[in-house]
This record gives C-alpha cells, sequence and structure tokens, in this order.
C-alpha cells in the first residue's frame, strides 16, 4: 500500500496542531528548567513569591495548552486514518483478500506519524528562535536573578522524538484495529457497519421535510466533525480575547504569540472539517441538484447544523478564557504585587464575535460557491 502525497498533504492539520503545542511547552518547560536552576541564588522573599508564581505558570500553561493540543492531535489521526481507509477500501479489500494479514497492512500507516515529526520539529526549532526575546521579557523585572538561556537535549526527546514515535505506534495499532473487517465487506462499493448496524432501531419519520432530515443525518454520521467544528470557534474564541488580555498581564509579544495560534488553529481544523463534508457528499449535492434543490438548500441541508455549533463553541471559549485568566490572577499570581486586576472585558467579546461571524460567514459563503461548481456529469459517471 503505498500513501500517495494528496493524501499526506490533509495531515497538514496534525503538524499544525503539533507544532502549536510544541512550540508553546519547548518555551515554557525550557523557560521552566532555567528558572529551577537560579532557585538558590533567591535571597528575598518577594524574589521566592515571585519565582513560586513562574514555576506555577510554566506548569499551568504546558497542562492545559499542551493537554488540550495532543488530545485534539489524537482525535485527528483517528479521524484521518479512519477517512483513509473508509476511501481506500477496496485497495485495501484486495490486499486482505491476497492474504495480507491486518498487522502487515496497518504497519504502512506509520507514515502518518511523519506528520507529527514535521509539526514537532517545526515547533522546536520556531520555540528557539522567539526564546531569546522571551527571556528578555522575562529578565525585565529584575526581581528574579537574571535567567540565561540553554539548550536541554532531554526536551528534544521527549517533545519531538517521544511524540512522534508514539503516534507512529498509535497510527498502526489503530489501522489493525480499523481492518478487522471481512475483505468482502472492504471490496463493496458502499461502506456497511458491521455488527453495530443490525442493532439500530430505525429513524422514526418526524414529518419534517427533506434538507432538515439530511441535515440532522450529516451531523450523526459524522460526530468527529462536529468537534472540529466546535473546537475551531473555541480556539478563535478562547485565543482572541486572551491575546487581547495578555498585552496587559503579560506582554505584547505573549498577546501575539496566543492570537498567531488561535488563528491557526482556527482556520485548520475548520478547513479539515468543512471540506470533508463538502468532500464526502459531493454525491448527495449532485442528487440534490438533479432534483431540482437550489444552491442555497444544498448548503442548509450539509453546512447549515454546524452554525450553531460554531457559537455554542465560541460562548465555550469565552468561559474557558475568563476563567483561567481569573485563576492565573487569583490563585497562582495572588501574592504578587503590580498584577494588574483582571475584569471580563465586554468590549473585546463583542468585538470578537463580531470578527467571528464575518470570518465564519465567508468561509461558509466560499464554500457554498465551492458546491455550486460540482459537475453533476462528472459525479454521475464515477
Amino acid at each position: 500500500m503505498v500513501i500517495g502525497i494528496k493524501d499526506a498533504a490533509k495531515l497538514i492539520g496534525i503538524s499544525i496542531i503539533s507544532c502549536c503545542a510544541v512550540l508553546v511547552c519547548t518555551m515554557f518547560l525550557n523557560f521552566h528548567t532555567d528558572i529551577v536552576g537560579i532557585k538558590d541564588d533567591i535571597t528575598s522573599e518577594q524574589a521566592m513569591t515571585f519565582y513560586d508564581a513562574q514555576v506555577s505558570t510554566s506548569k499551568v500553561v504546558c497542562i492545559v495548552s499542551g493537554g488540550c493540543l495532543f488530545i485534539t492531535s489524537v482525535i485527528m489521526l483517528i479521524f484521518y486514518i479512519k477517512h483513509y481507509i473508509d476511501t481506500h477500501k477496496k485497495e485495501l479489500g484486495i490486499l486482505k483478500a491476497l492474504g495480507y494479514s491486518n498487522m502487515r497492512v496497518a504497519k504502512n500507516f506509520y507514515v502518518f506519524g511523519l506528520s507529527v515529526l514535521i509539526g514537532t520539529a517545526l515547533g522546536f526549532g520556531g520555540a528557539f528562535l522567539l526564546m531569546p526575546t522571551f527571556y528578555s521579557l522575562q529578565n525585565e523585572d529584575k526581581i528574579l536573578p537574571e535567567i540565561s538561556m540553554r539548550f536541554h537535549p532531554e526536551l528534544f526527546v521527549c517533545l519531538v522524538i517521544v511524540p512522534t514515535a508514539a503516534f507512529a505506534v498509535l497510527s498502526v495499532c489503530y489501522a489493525a484495529h480499523a481492518l478487522k473487517k471481512p475483505a468482502l465487506l472492504l471490496l463493496k462499493d458502499s461502506m456497511q457497519n458491521s455488527a453495530k448496524s443490525h442493532k439500530k432501531k430505525p429513524e422514526k419519520d418526524t414529518g419534517g421535510s427533506f434538507v432538515d432530515d439530511l441535515k440532522k443525518n450529516t451531523l450523526k454520521s459524522r460526530k468527529s466533525l462536529v468537534f472540529f467544528m466546535t473546537f475551531a470557534s473555541f480556539c478563535f474564541s478562547a485565543m482572541t480575547q486572551m491575546s487581547a488580555a495578555m498585552r496587559d498581564l503579560a506582554s505584547f509579544m505573549m498577546g501575539m504569540m496566543i492570537l498567531l495560534i488561535g488563528l491557526a488553529l482556527a482556520f485548520t481544523t475548520l478547513f479539515i472539517a468543512i471540506t470533508t463534508v463538502i468532500n464526502g457528499n459531493t454525491k448527495t449535492i449532485a442528487m440534490m441538484r438533479v432534483f431540482g434543490y437550489s444552491q442555497k438548500e444544498c448548503c442548509k441541508a450539509l453546512l447549515g447544523g454546524y452554525r450553531p455549533l460554531g457559537y455554542i463553541g465560541f460562548a465555550v471559549g469565552t468561559v474557558y478564557q475568563y476563567a483561567l485568566l481569573r485563576i492565573m490572577v487569583d490563585i497562582v499570581f495572588k501574592d504578587i504585587e503590580g498584577v494588574p486586576e483582571y475584569k471580563f472585558d465586554l468590549p473585546v467579546m463583542l468585538l470578537s464575535l463580531a470578527v467571528f461571524i464575518v470570518f465564519y460567514e465567508i468561509v461558509m459563503y466560499a464554500y457554498s460557491e465551492r458546491i455550486k461548481k460540482i459537475s453533476v456529469k462528472e459525479i454521475m459517471l464515477e
């Protein structure tokens, strides 16, 4: 089995998320390791309090940001592997019919782990490009002895080598599990569910229109995309509002870094989700257009159900960033003098919401135009 460049290119989402996760974790873990080295040089109580706050900040940022992005990467990797198997079931079925075992076929999926290697390597390198400026900002307070930046090889192993190996193993194991289907089932044109399919109760007729029923079924059949759509708006909301607060609580550099990471994550996950929805329903779109449904009705059926999820994700992101910053100010830095008081910034939230609505609707409009350009003749000849 050969995974082509086109298939590998789809893994850019995992590379971007891995890059963001490792960039943040490298900066703060490297800083944490270096700041621990000056603990014995601290003499005043105020400096020790500030030291404890900086150490706690590094841990919180790595756990919250790194953990969240790691879980997202795992979900995205599993989604890609499942999608690849679904779209290449005939080739995989032929291999199994020829006597190839599940593990023999699945071992080729280690290639999916290379996307993590690219992302983590870029994130690790990018962190060291930003760290001189980051360290100089941290040393401006003059409360602690000067913190010197050092290279720690163990961080490279933990943040680049280990995740790459872990994701490669995860790819192979999940692929082996997903391939536990008879070769005949993989060779069939239409995907069928295995043992669970006969246990499902038939859906009742709700009396709604075809467009409304299709909208509901699209959401049910693509549960992983529901996560991606919600996560995209969550990232946009949390990161844009948090970046505005960071300019007062930390530094302009920190605010810009959070903003760029948030926009990259939001755009990537939204692009992946909507592209998958469109590509996975081209035949449905073709049939709807044959039966006279308008472009607007096609868009409503396939993309309309995700719009409420976008606003739910935005609301959750707003609550998340407010709670996280309150914890940082009221708990982590409560004993530090001169820390600005943080309050919920309604104007920033409204501005972020307005930009989100414009951004989201532009993306939806762009994809509605893509639906319009789908050739019915080409789809029907496949």
